[in-house]
């Protein structure tokens, strides 16, 4: 039995994406200088809150690692709790100068996203993590934070290495 031939029609449509966005219609986009002024302003304030902001934070991963000693058998939601915190973390420190928090941040969400054995061991790799954070914060160490950025990361993964082995 021989099949009907098939009929294709390929339509090709106008890309609207630039008309919808605030009424650009054609032509290049450009944001005025001084919308963009503002918002550097706001950013740079923002930065300067930071620490103190993320200091909150600090504490709270803290306070789930104290959860995580006193009760062993919770772990595992206190491992969750711990996940969400770093996750939030860790795009917000390159993002107001700190890119170690950022780093050290995304170092906790990876370990702690495994779901692995939920040990003593695994237990004081938190808390490595957020004593080089804590270091960061404390310091004001922004940037690479040079040969202190060095000395932090490498104790961090001395840390790593030495828990996960």
């Amino acid at each position: 039995m021989a099949k009907a031939a098939v009929k294709v029609r390929f339509y090709r449509f106008k890309n609207r994406l630039k008309e919808k966005c605030a009424g650009l219609g054609t032509g290049s986009a450009t944001i005025p200088e001084e919308l963009l002024a503002a918002a550097e302003a706001e950013l740079s304030k923002m930065a300067e809150d930071y620490p103190d902001w993320v200091s909150g934070l600090i504490v709270k991963l803290q306070e789930q690692h104290g959860r995580c000693v006193d009760t062993p058998e919770k772990r595992k939601e206190h491992f969750e709790e711990i996940h969400h915190i770093a996750h939030d973390m860790k795009g917000q420190g390159g993002t107001f100068g700190y890119p170690l928090v950022s780093a050290f941040s995304d170092s906790l969400y990876g370990f702690t996203q495994s779901g692995g054995t939920l040990d003593d061991s695994q237990v004081e790799l938190v808390k490595s993590h957020i004593d080089a954070m804590r270091a960061v914060i404390r310091g004001r160490v922004s940037g690479d934070g040079g040969e202190i950025g060095v000395k932090l990361t490498e104790s961090l993964n001395q840390a790593i290495a030495k828990h996960t082995a």
